[in-house]
């Protein structure tokens, strides 16, 4: 018995290097890998100028009351004084005045309660192609500002109008000269600043010129770096042009959250410091700015994207200020537990490879466990960052469902992998799960599996496409594609079949895939790291779909084991 204990302790003795220590090894480099990197990703900055100061109040900020379902879209919603109220008292913390954009869903409440909090009023009025309800909103904001004087230090009277080709400039400049004979305080008109060069004779109109400047929406959007220097630029530019009047900066900021646009990133960095070095060059050179703007707005983003709703000061509650002043700022200030998560998930990727390994006679070759060691790093480094994109980025119920979905089938894909990867099994192809009976794979992991992998190919299919025919708001999913790509792509390429058809299906999604990463790349830039990742994401998807083979031809594979 001794004997048999004995030759028993040297043979686990003989298998340890590889089946104990290295993926040991390997667990602990990855779980310092994923701990290095999120304390990269975490780490604050504090500005020289904090961006929010109740100390040194803001100059002027955009508002609108709208939370939650509330649109102007939507001509019956009424905004409650009660709630307006509210959001007065926090704005009036941080700013003196505040730019609004018209006077209906109970807009027309907002000069009286400013009056009552301290602040001062940029009244609008919305222009449309509706003359009628251009000169019912007109009459409103007349008499608001007859009635508040002391308040309502300006009328702006349309927004982006000539932009939007709801009015010829000649129409625009006739309202404007009828509301001026109305009303004693000033009068203008707010556009982006190349309208303002393009139709000059408005300018006669106006007491003074109101442009908006948007670096990140630029044709050739502008780096956060330069945003501040690219303001200052173009208003110097616009006064050059219109001698003898006041040129004020109507809307100006960058966003929190969103997709990148060539160079231009969103990031709560970002914003803080675009923001504070704009105030910076308006102070030195003694321009007013008016900030887009106070709270995030939800409602942007059914048009606009999850950038269009993330240019706030106080996020989407109306309450939270992202930049608490004295506190610095980091892109994710909740690292610890979105880095814990990707740990746990890098521990089950090696717990369920380590136990599949076990169940079976041979031991796996050094490969499998390395292309584990990389799905497990990969998975762990990009959870948090999935997570964090997943809570910014769904929108309504289907946007929760799509991305939801995604980041569980994406989560899921490194551990099943793993499993596969051990036990010598390679990815199903579709007709192994929704083809004929008689074809169909009565295995339970691998049907989990390829009801994983099909879950990722749908999604992912629907953000390649859309990326090709829809691409300015499409968000860049590079995380969450990256956390299944890896280890599909290896799971592929190491456990794949000897002989054997390529599928169709498989073949035109890596078609599809690799197409929409070519485009991507084409009308992205080069400049723009999210969509250079993302195509990369989808050349490995497209990848690991022409390593599928066909179950007809032949079940035999080349297992990672030895």
């Amino acid at each position: 018995m001794l004997a048999n204990f004995g030759i028993g302790a040297l043979a686990f003795r003989r298998i340890e290097p590889i089946a104990v220590r290295a993926p040991l090894a390997l667990l602990l480099t990855s779980l310092t890998i994923i701990a290095s990197v999120w304390w990269w990703l975490a780490e604050p900055v504090a500005l020289a100028r904090a961006p929010i100061d109740a100390a040194n109040k803001l100059e002027c900020v955009s508002y609108a009351p709208f939370r939650d379902n509330q649109t102007p879209l939507n001509p019956l919603v009424e905004v409650s004084a009660e709630q307006i109220r509210e959001d007065l008292v926090e704005v009036a913390k941080i700013s003196r005045c505040i730019r609004i954009y018209s006077v209906d869903n109970g807009l027309d409440k907002v000069p009286e309660l400013a009056s009552q909090v301290g602040l001062k009023v940029l009244l609008g009025v919305w222009i449309g192609n509706n003359h009628v309800k251009n000169a019912q909103l007109v009459d409103t904001a007349v008499a608001l500002s007859k009635k508040y004087p002391d308040t309502v230090t300006a009328i702006v009277v349309g927004n982006e109008v000539l932009l939007h080709g709801d009015m010829t400039p000649s129409d625009l400049r006739d309202l404007l000269l009828s509301v001026k004979a109305r009303v004693s305080v000033p009068v203008t008109y707010a556009d982006v600043w190349e309208y303002w060069l393009r139709y000059r004779e408005i300018q006669d109109a106006v007491d003074f010129i109101t442009i908006h400047v948007l670096p990140y929406w630029d044709n050739i959007p502008t780096r956060a770096e330069n945003a501040a220097a690219k303001v200052a630029a173009i208003h110097k530019q616009v006064s050059l042009a219109f001698p003898g009047k006041e040129v004020q900066i109507g809307e100006t900021g960058w966003p929190s959250m969103g997709r990148m646009r060539e160079g231009a990133l969103p990031s709560r960095i970002n914003q803080a410091r675009v923001i504070s070095e704009i105030l910076e060059v308006a102070k030195r050179d003694n321009f007013r700015v008016n900030l887009i703007e106070a709270f995030d707005a939800s409602w942007k983003r059914y048009w606009e994207g999850t950038v269009g709703g993330n240019w706030g000061l106080f996020k989407a509650d109306h309450h939270t200020l992202k930049y608490p002043p004295g506190i610095p700022i980091s892109n994710y200030p909740l690292w610890k537990p979105l880095m814990g998560s990707g740990m746990m998930l890098a521990i089950s990727v090696y717990v369920v490879a380590w136990f599949s390994q076990r169940r079976r006679p041979w031991k796996p070759r050094p490969s499998s466990w390395i292309a584990v060691g990389i799905s497990a790093t990969v998975a762990g480094v990009l959870l948090g960052i999935a997570i964090d994109k997943m809570m910014y980025e769904s929108f309504g119920f289907g946007g929760w469902l799509r991305w939801g979905a995604l980041l569980a089938a994406t989560a899921a894909a490194p551990v099943l992998c793993a499993n596969a990867l051990m036990s010598g099994r390679g990815i199903p192809a579709l007709l192994e799960l929704m083809g004929p009976r008689e074809s169909r794979t009565q295995s339970f992991p691998t049907l989990i599996l390829g009801a994983v992998v099909m879950t990722i190919m749908v999604i992912a299919t629907g953000t390649a496409l859309g990326s090709v025919f829809d691409p300015r708001w499409q968000d860049l999913p590079f995380a969450s594609l990256t956390m299944a790509a890896v280890p599909l792509v290896m799971l592929s390429w190491l456990n794949r079949p000897r002989t054997g058809a390529h599928p169709i299906a498989e073949m035109a999604l890596a078609a599809i895939f690799l197409f929409g990463a070519l485009y991507v790349v084409f009308i992205e830039g080069i400049q723009n790291w999210q969509a250079l990742w993302t195509s990369g994401a989808y050349i490995l998807l497209g990848l690991s779909m022409y390593g599928v083979r066909s179950k007809g031809a032949s079940t035999q594979l080349e297992p990672a084991i030895s």
